[in-house]
């Protein structure tokens, strides 16, 4: 009892001097935001995708590595891109949990890699079996959300040329861009009851093919009228009408991949308006992750940094 009056005192003089702010006045500051409109505060939290740290060079940088780095500079969560795991096995699986547990890190989000429009219903079966998978891996390690991707025709020589072309690619011949959505439709139908078993979000990103509208991707998850399918809004993959795109799926969005450029793009550069993206998210009362997804060419310890002062500035402003 005379520790708790003696800490009640010091807690009461802390507030009388003004260098401690009394939870009443939180609570007073909020409720004032909230009636002004209509909204919450809004607030997001920002993580790393572990991307941001190996764009696919020969020598993978460690998870674990990207984990100790979001602690270090103080975000909430790690994105981690599934090609970029060491393996599957049980035991790597634990310790990363373990090791972003005592980093004090939310693993937060399982990027992965399909492809349904395929002609071929055996290959379509690969990535429709390929996702179930991911789903219970995402599951066994805690991550409620999973990036998925539609697909693209492949008809494009290279990345570097669909890129050239602005992500437009013509279907195989004999195919029409209708084939493609069905073909991506019934795949993820297949895979929706998995999904919902396990309690894990599939996030669609607006990432080429036949996601590379706004339009596009809507139709996707509307036919497939799931509530464990959403959107996982990726800023820098919409080329024309950025804005005016990324404000219709923000609605629909339940993860952000947040593109930076420090050092010029490493396939395109774009100058993303960070002030005016956080005015689309706020408008629709996101409240979810925004995760960096550095792909420049500057030093990834030192882009990520800045990209972190970026969104900081824009999102809190």
């Amino acid at each position: 009892m005379t520790n708790r009056r003696s800490f009640l005192k010091k807690l009461s003089a802390g507030v009388a001097a003004g260098t401690l702010i009394p939870l009443t006045a939180l609570a007073d500051r909020n409720e004032s935001a909230s009636s002004l409109t209509g909204k919450s505060p809004f607030q997001v939290k920002l993580g790393i995708s572990s991307y941001s740290y190996w764009h696919f060079s020969p020598e993978r940088t460690p998870i674990r590595f990207v984990i100790e780095e979001a602690s270090r500079l103080g975000v909430y969560g790690v994105d981690i891109l599934h090609r970029q795991m060491e393996s599957e096995d049980p035991d790597y699986i634990r310790s990363l949990k373990k090791h972003a547990l005592i980093h004090g890190v939310h693993l937060n989000c399982l990027s992965t890699h399909q492809d349904f429009v395929n002609p071929d219903l055996s290959e379509r079966q690969k990535s429709i079996d390929d996702t179930k998978r991911f789903i219970r891996l995402a599951h066994d390690m805690g991550i409620p959300c999973i990036r998925i991707s539609a697909g693209r025709w492949n008809t494009s020589g290279s990345f570097a040329e669909l890129m050239n072309n602005r992500g437009i690619e013509p279907p195989i011949e004999g195919y029409t861009e209708n084939d493609g959505m069905r073909w991506a439709i019934d795949s993820i139908n297949e895979i929706m009851p998995v999904a919902e078993e396990h309690g894990v979000m599939l996030g669609l990103e607006n990432h080429w093919g036949m996601t590379r509208t706004a339009k596009g991707l809507l139709h996707i998850m509307n036919a497939v009228d799931s509530p464990w399918l959403r959107v996982l809004m990726d800023t820098g993959n919409f080329l024309e009408d950025t804005y005016e795109q990324l404000e219709a799926i923000a609605p629909y969005t339940v993860f952000i991949q947040a593109k930076t450029y420090f050092g010029g793009g490493r396939f395109y550069t774009l100058d993303l308006d960070y002030d005016r993206i956080a005015n689309i998210l706020q408008s629709v009362d996101y409240k979810g992750y925004i995760s960096i997804e550095f792909e420049g060419h500057a030093p990834s310890a030192e882009a990520v940094a800045e990209s972190i002062d970026l969104l900081r500035a824009a999102f809190s402003a």
